[in-house]
């Protein structure tokens, strides 16, 4: 789609092979779906983070221990709790050449907190940023925050005078299928430069010589990125060695592929909760056959939906064991998982039914159900599965299956009353699921993916607390309460946690990564 790169891309490789007097190391890494959009602060979509971590940076990072550690700000200093100094890295440059400095974070802070985007999460607390000098900022809070540094890794610094030169200084909203420059074109300070991007076929990168961070391993200095949708035509490209790494791994395929010689398999669990979300707000559903009133409304009709839900056989036959059968909204390996509250209800098709009729839908009732084909692993396959669950006790549910770039603009759109959503934790804390998912949608971060309307004054009460709460053994407590509460309360229908094998040639190694998140820089090709 960006033709103006290619001549770029071929200088800067050709710059990188005389600068290493060595021959370039391509990656080749496809998996099913592509990015929403090159707009750091726009979608937040964990295929287009983990794309665009490669070019744009946040003051933090995670090491390859998930600890948080400096990137563009050096050091932090606490002034009082609620605010805090970072000095900012010196000597950092822009991909072109422009220099970073406390301008750009401030400007970065205004630009993600605009309410069109679905970014806000990240700088959740955060009341404002000022600027103490080119190289230091002080971060505002509205109240003390225990996990600012791991929140503010996904906040992508954007360099000011680019935005400002190329008119993007607000952020693109996606839902309105708005274009701007930087959904198209990026400017951040990371270890890759983003030359190219075709929609559905191809991301490109090449190594940016001048990063700040020598310290590196990795050999790769080009990589592509190829979304191939087909689960076939996906391991083709592995097997016939036109792909290096394949990172949406089909279940019925992992077998085979352990046992190829050629190949290796990287195996871990990933922290995301594939669940439904019903629409509990609206005064009635859209697409469905019961006019006047909302089904959904009804604890009971949610507890019905859940109870029907076979997720064993879905482990089973669809995932074939690459799943962890989910009771609540976060995955182990999330502060806040604990194993004897995620312990999904047995499947009892007659309690359903029953409560069915007591809540006065003894014939069940038609509802239109959207998910996506494209985005996590047997997506389709999983509703399909959950259709015929939920025939059994009346409810007919239209499958509606899209790609996750149309799928993503139906539920952001309020366009569907009961649709299918991944949820991972990148701040590996459970409050980023409460507070976007399940607290009430008001404006900036809360409830900012709350697309089903949910709605619970104690899940409320307790988010609020959590979120200023620095005493860790009450700030647990409080997040458990809302784990449990969301759960008995069947706000949502959580399916199952997805685990995440990675299969590569095996010249290939990388640092398989629970967010689902490859970086190059963890990544070498022998």
């Amino acid at each position: 789609m960006i033709h103006k790169f290619k001549l770029a891309a071929l200088s800067l490789s050709l710059g990188l092979l005389a600068a290493t007097g060595a021959q370039a190391v391509p990656l080749r890494w496809a998996a099913q779906n592509d990015i929403l959009t090159m707009d750091p602060h726009s979608q937040n979509h964990a295929t287009t983070n983990a794309i665009l971590m490669h070019a744009y940076e946040g003051l933090t990072r995670y090491n390859n221990k998930y600890e948080v550690e400096p990137a563009l700000a050096t050091k932090w200093t606490y002034i009082s709790p609620t605010q805090v100094r970072f000095e900012l890295r010196k000597g950092v440059k822009f991909h072109d050449g422009t220099p970073f400095t406390a301008d750009d974070v401030v400007f970065s802070f205004g630009r993600i907190k605009q309410p069109q985007g679905t970014m806000q999460i990240y700088v959740t607390g955060i009341k404002e940023i000022k600027k103490i000098d080119d190289h230091t900022v002080d971060l505002i809070l509205e109240a003390p925050n225990p996990i600012l540094l791991r929140n503010i890794i996904d906040f992508r610094i954007m360099s000011k005078a680019w935005a400002e030169k190329n008119k993007t200084t607000s952020t693109q909203d996606y839902k309105a299928k708005e274009d701007n420059f930087a959904s198209r074109n990026v400017m951040g300070t990371g270890p890759y430069r983003i030359t190219g991007w075709q929609p559905d076929q191809k991301i490109s990168m090449v190594q940016n010589p001048e990063w700040w961070d020598k310290a590196r391993a990795s050999n790769i200095s080009e990589v592509s990125y190829l979304p191939i949708k087909s689960d076939p035509t996906r391991v083709a490209a592995l097997l016939s060695g036109d792909v290096d790494l394949l990172t949406d791994l089909p279940t019925q395929d992992v077998a085979k592929l352990k046992n190829d010689p050629k190949l290796k398999v990287v195996e871990g669990p990933e922290v995301r909760t594939i669940f439904l979300a019903l629409d509990q707000g609206s005064d009635e559903l859209k697409g469905s056959s019961v006019k006047g009133k909302n089904p959904f409304k009804d604890k009971r009709v949610r507890e019905a939906l859940n109870i029907s839900v076979d997720r064993e056989a879905i482990k089973r036959t669809i995932m074939r064991g690459l799943s962890v059968p989910a009771a609540i909204m976060v995955a182990p390996g999330v502060n806040g998982h604990s194993p004897d509250i995620d312990q999904p209800l047995k499947v009892d098709v007659d309690k359903a039914k029953k409560l069915m009729a007591e809540a006065g839908y003894p014939d069940g009732f038609e509802i239109q159900m959207n998910c996506p084909n494209n985005r996590y692993v047997n997506d389709e396959e999983v509703c399909q599965a959950v259709v015929a669950m939920w025939a059994r006790i009346g409810i007919k549910a239209r499958l509606v299956a899209q790609p996750m770039a149309q799928h993503s603009l139906v539920f952001q759109k309020f366009d569907t009353s009961l649709y299918m959503l991944g949820w991972g934790v990148a701040t590996y804390d459970a409050q980023y699921a409460l507070q976007s998912l399940v607290r009430t949608k008001t404006t900036g971060a809360d409830g900012n993916f709350n697309f089903s309307k949910v709605s619970d004054a104690r899940i409320d009460q307790l988010v609020d607390a959590m979120k200023t709460e620095t005493d860790m053994a009450k700030r647990n407590a409080m997040i458990r309460e809302a784990l449990v509460r969301t759960r008995d309360e069947h706000l949502f229908v959580p399916l199952h946690h997805q685990m995440r094998p990675w299969a590569m040639r095996v010249n290939v190694s990388t640092e398989h990564r629970s967010d689902d998140r490859p970086e190059a820089r963890f990544t070498n090709i022998r």
